[in-house]
């Protein structure tokens, strides 16, 4: 086995309980725990392309905004009217061209935040306007990929967590890529989302549940467990005939990607982030998915592909057939994730025994576990117990 994903001697393989994932209660101790604690991908900078252009995403009960200023400034807000609550911008993405008006009352925002005016402003106490601006997420722009976080949490800058992959990525030049149609995802799954990242943390299932992606790789491919929040799993390409069309023609129709190193020119190469995030960097493209929990039982993929702005036609071409592989890979992923969501409540789950080859599930489990300790327990806690118990272990914690 390769060193870089080799287990310790009697490590624990029984993964989570079965209730934790279809615990609603659970669900919320995690929305508040994990997700808004934690970095959210929103989008590429070069998805605002001008000036009024925006983004929103939403997450746990919380709507971000992301909009690039008449000053080419891009800032996060919460996507929330100060006057009683509506989104001030109606749509997933969009362009404002002087302000943002509230579809509900008609208030309006600047669009660095500050509010403009107010509808019969002669109905209102006097209001100093730069108290009842749109309200701040905290925000990061790391290599053109735009983060907010919605509440202060343990995890550092994007910069910090994902540094110790600056080198693989640098050359592919991330800030200036553009968006693209192709190989995008919108998925709504009815799993819950730490069945998604169960199935996304190893590589055991690629030979058998991915035809397409085995003969692209062939052995060349491992997982490493992830590490202080952040993994890494690599695919070299495997150079023998293959059988498939589209594994065939990409293999043989990729060009030269001079761009980058020899090493990385026939590699698929992945980062995922803890919780919830993947970048995936091709030498044809870069691509991200991402995992965005509605409840204990429902969950939204969602993701999209990158490409340089000075795409040969060849490297198009490439782009096309990597997107027919990943299209197959999801739909083949997402068959798994539903199957071994929906086992936790069959009478005849007991748990499951990890490979050497999953490991990367459990140290996945592990950074969930460490925020979350009440998913070890085996039986499910009683009704309005869970955060209680929680907070309970947490306390007894030796700093």
């Amino acid at each position: 086995m390769d060193p870089r994903i080799t287990p310790p001697q009697d490590w624990d393989r029984s993964g989570l309980p079965g209730w934790a994932y279809f615990s609603q209660e659970l669900f919320e101790l995690e929305c508040t725990e994990v997700f808004k604690t934690h970095w959210q991908f929103v989008c590429h900078i070069n998805e605002l392309s001008q000036n009024g252009a925006y983004t929103t995403f939403d997450l746990a009960g919380e709507r971000a905004l992301v909009i690039k200023g008449h000053d080419g400034q891009v800032r996060a807000f919460h996507n929330l009217c100060r006057h009683r609550g509506s989104r001030v911008v109606p749509d997933a993405s969009g362009v404002c061209n002087k302000a943002m008006i509230c579809p509900y009352h008609g208030w309006a925002y600047n669009l660095d935040g500050s509010l403009r005016g107010i509808a019969n402003k002669n109905t209102f106490p006097p209001m100093d306007a730069e108290k009842w601006g749109l309200k701040k997420l905290e925000m990061e722009v790391w290599n053109g990929l735009i983060f907010v976080r919605f509440l202060p949490g343990p995890q550092p800058s994007v910069a910090e967590v994902l540094g110790r992959f600056d080198e693989e990525i640098a050359p592919y030049d991330l800030a200036n890529m553009v968006p693209t149609t192709t190989n995008s995802m919108h998925d709504l799954l009815p799993v819950n989302w730490k069945s998604v990242r169960d199935v996304d943390n190893e590589g055991y299932h690629v030979r058998q549940a991915h035809p397409g992606l085995h003969e692209l790789y062939g052995n060349g491919y491992f997982d490493e467990p992830y590490l202080e929040g952040t993994s890494r799993s690599v695919g070299t390409f495997n150079e023998a005939p293959g059988h498939r069309w589209s594994v065939r023609k990409y293999r043989d129709l990729l060009p030269e990607a001079s761009h980058l190193p020899v090493s990385q020119q026939r590699q698929w190469i992945y980062f995922g982030m803890f919780p919830n995030f993947v970048l995936g960097l091709y030498p044809d493209s870069v691509i991200f998915y991402q995992d965005v929990p509605q409840s204990a039982t429902q969950t939204l993929q969602r993701g999209m592909c990158y490409r340089r702005p000075d795409e040969s036609r060849e490297m198009k071409v490439a782009r096309y057939l990597s997107g027919r592989i990943d299209r197959d890979t999801g739909a083949e992923d997402q068959m798994l994730m539903v199957w071994s969501c929906e086992a936790t409540r069959s009478s005849a789950y007991d748990g499951v025994i990890l490979s050497d080859l999953e490991y990367g599930v459990k140290t996945y489990h592990d950074h969930l576990r460490k925020l979350i300790p009440v998913v070890e327990s085996n039986t499910l806690p009683l009704v309005g117990q869970m955060a209680l118990l929680n907070q309970e272990i947490l306390s007894k914690r030796i700093p």
